[in-house]
């Protein structure tokens, strides 16, 4: 099995291709919705665990409104999710202050950041699948150079998504191939890994010159041409105006905290 059909890059087009509520917002108001959240994740403290939870609302909402399968963005999260934890792995460790009890155990400041970071991940790396899913590439693309990303960087990002994975492939078909002539020996020379590399960079350099040639056939001239241009909405300020507003409430108060003492308080 390929490396681009594990990670099912297909899917994420046949996504972007869906038409649903959250298909048919602006692309530009989904990425600055999902900035504004990235952000205001990313400056919360890096003890902070329990008001980080609300935000999983963000996400989930895309999803589900976008009709996006949840196992798909969790298979990515898992993929990338060796990251995140060589990220935080050592900081129970580095970190061992009490911060914090559950029933018997006390829990230490290392473990607090270790679930911190993990929960960040969590949900900046879904918010930005989901709106990958939720828009398309081409989509997505057209929508930064219209907020004034340079055309030619709009472009390398949209090829770099959109070819990164053949060129993988590539290199794993020639990897088999050389197993397949190595005699059954498990690990390779250095020197052969050093000739794989250039041969790859020429054959790599070779197919962008073909499709280069075929897009340019196709009617390709630098820019981008979207089947379904969209324009901003009343909608789309709804949706980009209510989740900001929900962002700053849950910034600045505790909701976790807020909603556990009212049960708390409910119930003695």
């Amino acid at each position: 099995m390929s490396f681009g059909h594990y990670i099912e890059v297909g899917k994420m087009d046949e996504l972007g291709r869906m038409d649903s509520p959250m298909h048919r917002l602006d692309a530009r108001v989904k990425t600055l919705t999902t900035i504004a959240f990235i952000v205001t994740v990313m400056s919360f403290s890096r003890y902070e665990v329990a008001a980080l939870m609300p935000f999983f609302i963000y996400p989930f909402t895309l999803m589900a409104v976008g009709r996006i399968p949840p196992g798909y963005i969790v298979r990515k999260l898992l993929i990338a999710s060796p990251f995140a934890l060589a990220v935080g792995i050592f900081n129970p460790m580095l970190d061992q202050r009490v911060m914090g009890s559950l029933g018997s155990h006390d829990i230490s400041g290392g473990w607090m950041s270790f679930a911190s970071i993990v929960i960040r991940f969590s949900l900046t790396v879904s918010a930005a699948l989901t709106l990958v899913a939720c828009t398309g590439i081409h989509r997505l693309c057209a929508g930064l150079e219209r907020m004034g990303l340079p055309r030619v960087f709009a472009v390398q990002l949209c090829l770099l998504y959109r070819y990164l994975f053949v060129i993988v492939d590539e290199a794993l078909r020639m990897r088999r191939g050389v197993e397949m002539r190595s005699m059954g020996r498990r690990t390779l020379r250095f020197s052969t890994y050093v000739s794989l590399i250039g041969h790859l960079l020429l054959r790599a350099m070779d197919r962008a010159q073909r499709v280069y040639q075929a897009m340019v056939s196709r009617g390709f001239a630098g820019q981008f041409r979207v089947m379904r241009p969209t324009v901003v909405r009343w909608n789309d300020v709804a949706f980009m105006v209510g989740w900001a507003v929900f962002f700053a409430a849950a910034r600045v108060w505790d909701i976790p905290t807020a909603i556990g003492n009212l049960l708390v308080g409910g119930v003695a």
